[in-house]
């Protein structure tokens, strides 16, 4: 169980895509009516703000929460059949290692007020933040967060999933539900043996998928 519990403090679910794209799909169709919670002021996010992904809500195989205590609002954009724009505040999880949060109006237009983060999880360790940004976030294995998010339909508020117009990722939702269920930060729990096979699986792509460092 160790050696599972490690490959997300590696960040193995990094090398499967620039970014994070949440493994099922939501509905189809126009822009939802799901208005934004107001926030008086500039929405601040440091690393106490992350722990444990399983302490927030799941949503067809991600998880979601809230900054700014709007959690309601956050699952009622998240479950929107339709789309809609997420309120301030909010979080949106596939993996530990990776992040977005989106900030009130006008933090940036390119990136419709989300930011991207990745995240350094470690057992025993609070969690630290690697990267963080808006256009420019590039994680460990080269992957640039905004060029995957932007291609998500408008409607979706730049949130992949896998029918919303983001590039697909090689990874099937075990495989999302064995890196969630072996977050370092979280209780330890038994994983099934398909979840097990899952990690050994991605264990191999990390070592496949990892640049090369100089010298090597």
């Amino acid at each position: 169980m160790a050696f599972l519990r490690s490959l997300t403090a590696l960040g193995i679910a990094a090398a499967l895509s620039g970014c994070m794209a949440p493994p099922q799909s939501g509905a189809s169709g126009t822009a939802s009516s799901v208005t934004p919670a107001a926030a008086s002021g500039p929405l601040t996010v440091t690393e106490a703000s992350f722990g444990c992904i399983r302490d927030l809500k799941p949503v067809r195989g991600f998880y979601v929460g809230n900054l700014l205590g709007d959690i309601n609002g956050t699952l009622a954009a998240a479950n929107a059949a339709d789309g809609a724009t997420y309120p301030p505040g909010s979080v949106v999880q596939l993996v530990p290692g990776e992040a977005m949060v989106k900030h009130p109006r006008g933090f940036s237009s390119a990136t419709n007020d989300w930011e991207f983060f990745e995240l350094d999880v470690k057992p025993g360790q609070p969690t630290r933040i690697r990267v963080r940004g808006t256009t420019d976030v590039v994680n460990q294995f080269g992957g640039n967060c905004l060029d995957c998010h932007k291609q998500a339909d408008p409607k979706w508020d730049m949130v992949c999933e896998r029918t919303h117009g983001c590039l697909p990722i090689p990874i099937t939702p075990v495989m999302s539900r064995a890196i969630q269920n072996t977050d370092p930060r979280c209780p330890a729990i038994p994983l099934p043996d398909d979840q097990q096979a899952a990690l050994r699986q991605l264990a191999a792509f990390l070592n496949a998928a990892r640049p090369s460092q100089p010298g090597q």
